[in-house]
């Protein structure tokens, strides 16, 4: 079996900005055929997705996969709710930390593993107020200065 040399890496940098991660995880997606193909080609995108639970199992909700184009009619659905795949252990921990208030599952990172799996880095996260946000403004604007120095 050869591997795939290609790695996809995709960033949700708007969640840093948003978000204060507390924990992370690396879960697995339920994908059809043709949304791996596009994930390979690099056309996805993980702004304003956000994942939930619905009857014990973890989902992903607004992540966009463009649909391939080499597709037929069995080409996949481009904003379709996801299976997220985690150990039970982990689903357990993750659905009593969600019940404290303002904490949510946000995914970071979508990327392919040495196997060639689609794999999604997700977090759990607390929303960061106006004020938290300028704090972290400050703190990269000080440390590029210091580096600029050195």
């Amino acid at each position: 079996m050869s591997k795939i040399q290609q790695k996809i890496n995709i960033e949700n940098r708007r969640a840093g900005f948003d978000y204060s991660f507390i924990e992370k995880y690396v879960a697995g997606l339920v994908l059809t055929g043709t949304e791996i193909k596009s994930i390979r080609q690099g056309k996805a995108a993980l702004v304003d997705s956000y994942c939930y639970f619905s009857k014990g199992e973890l989902w992903i909700k607004n992540m966009h996969i463009a649909e391939y184009t080499e597709g037929t009619h069995y080409n996949h659905e481009p904003n379709r709710e996801r299976k997220l795949l985690l150990n039970h252990s982990e689903m357990v921990k993750l659905q009593k930390k969600l019940k404290d208030q303002g904490l949510t599952i946000v995914p970071i990172r979508l990327f392919t593993s040495e196997s060639g799996y689609a794999k999604l880095e997700i977090a759990l996260a607390k929303g960061k107020k106006q004020f938290d946000k300028r704090e972290d403004i400050k703190k990269r604007d000080v440390e590029r200065e210091m580096k600029r120095k050195f």
